[in-house]
This record gives C-alpha cells, sequence and structure tokens, in this order.
C-alpha cells in the first residue's frame, strides 16, 4: 500500500520522525529500514533518514504488506457504547491494556474484541490491519492501563487512515476529567510545555515522560478548567491540542497539581484516614482518578459528526461524594468553554 503526504507548513522535522508522527503505527526504527530500502521518496527521490523536510514537500511512503500477528480472541466484559461496519466505541475500564506488549499478551481490550466480533457483535466484522505487525490492529489511539472512557477502533482500513488523520489535525474533541490534587489558580489556563522522555533509562524511570526544553522535547499543550473546588482538591476538565504519552499527568504534576492515585507522578494514593472517612484503611483510590469523559470526530464513511460521552467509573464517583461530605469547597465553578456535565456523568 502507497500513500503520500504534502507538508502544507515548514516543519523543519526530520523525515524519520515526521514518518512516525504520520502514521501512528510505524516505530521509528522500522521507518528508518523503510528510508533505507528506498521505499521513501521526497519529491520523488530517495533521501536520507536526517532529511529535513520543509513546506511544499511530498513524502511517498510504501509500506510493506501487513502481516498480522494473531490476537487471541477472550471473552471480558466490554461497555460498547457503539458499533457499526466501520468502527466501534468503547467505554474502557481500569486496569485494562488496549493492545498486547511485550509483557501482556492477552488480557487486552483487542483479545476482547476479538471475541467480541466473533460471539457477541450484532454486526461482525474484525479490526483494521493497519498496525497489526506491531500487535495494534484497529488501535486509532490509546488511554493508559488505569485511564478510562470513550476510545475508538477502526474496523477496516480506510476507517483507519481517515480516524487517524483527523486526530493528527485536531479535527477530534477529546475532554478528560481528573480528580487533582491541589485547587488549580487561575480555575482555568493553558499549559504549554515540551513533552520527551525521561532521561534516565534506569528502571521505574524509562516509563516515565517528563519537561523537556531540548530536541527531545515535543511541542505539548493541555487547556485546563477546573468544574469544582473541595478542600485541597478539585475535578477538573482537560482538552488536549496535542496527544503526547502521558501528557495530561505530567502537566498536572508539573504544575503542582498531580491527579489522585497516579503515584507515578507524584499523585496521592488516598485512603480513608485522608478525608477522616470510615474505616481509616480503606484504599479510595489505587489508580489515577482520570477519565475520557468525550470524544467527537466525523464518521470515517459518511462524515456525520459523532459525539460519544462515558459515564464515570464507580470509583470515581464514589470519592468526589466523600470529598463533598468531608472535604467540601467552594463547590462547583462557571468556567467558559467547558464541554462536559459531570452531573450527566454520574457525578
Amino acid at each position: 500500500m502507497a500513500v503520500a503526504f504534502t507538508l502544507s507548513r515548514d516543519l523543519r522535522k526530520r523525515l524519520d520522525l515526521y514518518l512516525t508522527d504520520r502514521v501512528p503505527f510505524l516505530s521509528r526504527a522500522q521507518a528508518q529500514r523503510l528510508i533505507d530500502a528506498g521505499a521513501v521518496t521526497v519529491n520523488d527521490r530517495p533521501r536520507k533518514a536526517s532529511t529535513t523536510l520543509r513546506a511544499g514537500d511530498t513524502v511517498r511512503v510504501a509500506l510493506p504488506p501487513v502481516a498480522p500477528e494473531r490476537i487471541e480472541p477472550q471473552e471480558m466484559p466490554l461497555d460498547v457504547l457503539y458499533e457499526d461496519e466501520r468502527l466501534i466505541v468503547l467505554n474502557k475500564q481500569p486496569g485494562v491494556i488496549v493492545h498486547p506488549a511485550r509483557r501482556h499478551r492477552d488480557g487486552t481490550l483487542l483479545n476482547g474484541l476479538a471475541w467480541h466480533f466473533r460471539h457477541a457483535s450484532r454486526v461482525g466484522g474484525t479490526l483494521s490491519p493497519l498496525g497489526a505487525d506491531d500487535a495494534r490492529p484497529g488501535v486509532v489511539h490509546r488511554l493508559d492501563r488505569d485511564t478510562t472512557g470513550v476510545i475508538v477502533f477502526a474496523k477496516d482500513e480506510e476507517a483507519h487512515w481517515r480516524l487517524g488523520r483527523q486526530f493528527e489535525t485536531r479535527r477530534v474533541e477529546k475532554r478528560y476529567l481528573a480528580l487533582v490534587l491541589g485547587v488549580p489558580d487561575p480555575p482555568a489556563g493553558v499549559i504549554d510545555l515540551p513533552l520527551g522522555p525521561h532521561p534516565s533509562r534506569a528502571k521505574g524511570h524509562r516509563e516515565k515522560q517528563v519537561v523537556r526544553h531540548d530536541t527531545f522535547g515535543k511541542p505539548s499543550v493541555t487547556l485546563y478548567r477546573t468544574l469544582e473546588r473541595f478542600d485541597g482538591f478539585a475535578l477538573v476538565e482537560l482538552e488536549l491540542r496535542t496527544g503526547r504519552t502521558h501528557q495530561i499527568r505530567v502537566h498536572l504534576a508539573h504544575e503542582g497539581w498531580p491527579i489522585v492515585g497516579d503515584d507515578m507522578y507524584g499523585g496521592p494514593i488516598l485512603t480513608g484516614a485522608d478525608l477522616g472517612a470510615d474505616p481509616p484503611g480503606r484504599t479510595l483510590m489505587g489508580r489515577q482518578a482520570l477519565h475520557a469523559a468525550l470524544l467527537e470526530f466525523a464518521h470515517p464513511a459518511t462524515g456525520e459528526p459523532l459525539r460519544f460521552t462515558a459515564p464515570v467509573p464507580d470509583d470515581v464517583r464514589a470519592l468526589v461524594s466523600l470529598l463533598r461530605s468531608y472535604r467540601p469547597g467552594s463547590g462547583p465553578v462557571k468556567v467558559k468553554g467547558a464541554r462536559v456535565d459531570p452531573a450527566a456523568l454520574g457525578l
């Protein structure tokens, strides 16, 4: 399969890095191998991976045929928000990985979807083969293991490319809810800080992202809006303008408002004792309290606007109730631009 991209602006980005941004399932090493094999041209001429791209350049890529890695079907509960012949939208539950990885070959959403399409789907189908060589068929975007909420998967190549293009060009509306330690001041604002991998590759650091003002830092923009204030905590709506790994978690922690339960980035693991609630030893939130509340995009086949919301999970709902009882603050906040109604999602 061949694809072509024409740059509309002067990115001053290396060819291999540009390809990994444009083709979601392509790693940098895979991009470099394609370039070295002559499968990538810039303005119809082979180039090196280090070639800097500029406005008007046309990049053509001959992608090799996909050799799918088999995803074993596994029955698991799936909260299906919508499904048709081209895509499926789920309300992801906590503790579930989206796709197989080195240490997690099963028990993922893809395993559950493979079973669903065979045994439970009204319309059937399969996941798009794009990304199958990395065990990521149909994966358009991802949510972290313990992040809950709306996620979409593509069921064919055309839907996959069109959805991926919408995410890349920021024509997808994504809003998250997070419970944070601290009360943001001002109540709304923009966090514009570049993110990249932690400079240490030691265990415990190599999985983390950090703010980096060097060549490894990628532009990252998060808009935050406080929806409700408690005593020492807040419910915040987040809007992503970019989609970096752990972006919301790192940006909020850097500003001094780590997400409750996100111990990787300094968020507290709350117990009953922290709020003066019984029993004092009960863990109230043992994961990051982050929820993908709203997702809007155009249907890849019809162009019809689609809007999906997901109710917050029980643990977040219970914690908000406890905060209102044991740590009441000034309460709900009206902030311009907020799109998520907490009450409509069960809060």
